[in-house]
């Protein structure tokens, strides 16, 4: 599942699998197996029986004897961390009541609002050349920027967290930098908002009755942002090939953004192999034995895809797919995921309304890696457009009563490139953002 096979055709892959019976096994890495679940209805039995199978990878026996490499690839999506992720029984109860609970607070219409201005932001830094990737110039940026804004982080540690997590989830060779990174601006974060409280995610950590301590705290961030920003990206750009492809698919065909996004959680879904559970004896999942302690992952995409489900698939029931999982462990935040891939997509539809691929779609190249399905870059052309969209927005935006910034002294040009452009190479997207709608 780590070659670039699986990435260009998944469930080619998975039909092969079902041949095993409703699970098969598959190595995730080199030297990483595990048993995968194709089924739909042996993925709802693994991920709502807690009795019987366990979320914390510490029971790992390959990894406990040391046959798995320390520095596999996949180790950093199932290694043990004290989150909400990888714990059980009142441990998993207490952390992901903080959680859920500080999620909860999240208006849904602010997040909209919030979501407008950066894609505002966003398009006017590409939309004058005409074309643009709208995975790593858009997509990928919408929910690290947006991010910053729900998790409340100035400017300075906004910035370097964006940098960290971008390597991070890039698979970059500074990938264990990167998480140093997080971690350490995620501290910093948690020292001010214990000092200085705000309206934001992580103030609402720090304030919920569970008394989180520093530790947990920077791991239920970690996971928050980390469990967004790769299948939100993902999303934003899988549903937006799909309205941008020809055939049925096409725009012309009348399909709404609101099924792109349906069909892709259906059909596509941003994270489709993950859910890793260790059995805590020996079981057999109907008819495939799996012995205890050795990783099981459930298929999103394969259960999603299973021939049983023909009627709800065409029907797009949204109770039946696990694009946002099942049982205790489900995604808490799946109304504001939609919700931000809506307005993502509306927003540059609107702005670009003659948006086409710049490529033929059979073209496009896919991430490789287990657990995700990812888009490595999206091409598109369009009619150049005046940047004019964030002078518009600030023209509509209310005023602020925050006093202006301090002045800082006005960088010297450099030839041929717009002082604006010079400035945000040198403080990052989120402090430019900032300055630009003096948040």
């Amino acid at each position: 599942m780590h070659g670039t096979d699986f990435a260009a055709e998944p469930h080619r892959i998975y039909d092969q699998l079902r041949a095993h019976g409703p699970a098969a096994p598959v190595e995730l890495a080199p030297g990483v197996d595990a048993t995968l679940v194709v089924q739909h209805e042996m993925a709802l039995r693994v991920l709502q029986n807690t009795t019987l199978f366990a979320r914390d990878s510490r029971r790992w026996t390959a990894l406990n004897e040391g046959r798995i490499s320390l520095d596999s690839p996949v180790l950093p999506m199932m290694a043990y961390r004290p989150n909400v992720l990888f714990t059980d029984g009142a441990v998993h109860l207490r952390l992901r009541k903080a959680v859920t609970e500080s999620l909860a607070k999240l208006n849904i219409s602010r997040i909209r609002r919030d979501v407008e201005p950066i894609a505002d932001y966003l398009i006017d830094q590409f939309s004058e050349r005409g074309r643009a990737d709208l995975l790593n110039d858009y997509a990928k940026l919408i929910p690290l920027l947006l991010f910053n804004k729900i998790f409340g982080c100035p400017a300075d540690i906004g910035d370097r967290l964006t940098t960290g997590m971008s390597a991070m989830f890039d698979g970059q060779d500074d990938a264990l930098k990167g998480i140093e990174q997080v971690a350490g601006c995620l501290q910093e974060l948690i020292t001010l908002k214990r000092r200085e409280p705000g309206e934001d995610v992580t103030s609402w950590l720090i304030q919920h009755p569970a008394g989180l301590n520093d530790e947990e705290l920077r791991d239920q961030l970690i996971v928050l942002m980390g469990a967004g920003l790769e299948p939100q990206r993902n999303l934003i750009a899988s549903a937006l090939l799909l309205l941008l492809s020809d055939g049925q698919s096409d725009r012309d065909s009348g399909m709404l953004v609101e099924e792109a996004i349906e069909h892709v959680l259906w059909n596509n879904p941003p994270i489709a192999n993950y859910a890793t559970h260790y059995p805590l004896q020996d079981v057999d999942l109907g008819g495939v034995p799996v012995d205890a302690n050795t990783p099981i992952v459930i298929s999103f995409a394969a259960a999603n895809s299973d021939p049983a489900l023909n009627e709800a698939r065409r029907m797009a029931s949204k109770g039946a797919h696990l694009a946002f999982g099942a049982g205790p462990h489900a995604c808490p935040a799946k109304d504001p995921a939609q919700v931000i891939t809506l307005t993502a997509i509306e927003k540059i539809l609107n702005a670009l309304p003659d948006l086409t691929l710049a490529v033929p779609q059979d073209s496009l190249l896919w991430r490789p890696g287990p657990f995700h399905r990812a888009l490595a870059t999206l091409p598109v052309r369009f009619s150049p457009t005046p940047a004019t969209r964030v002078a518009a927005a600030l023209r509509n935006q209310a005023p602020l009563p925050a006093a202006e910034p301090a002045h800082r002294p006005a960088p010297q040009p450099t030839q041929g490139v717009p002082a604006s452009r010079q400035d945000q190479r040198k403080k990052g997207f989120w402090s430019s953002f900032l300055d630009v709608f003096r948040l």
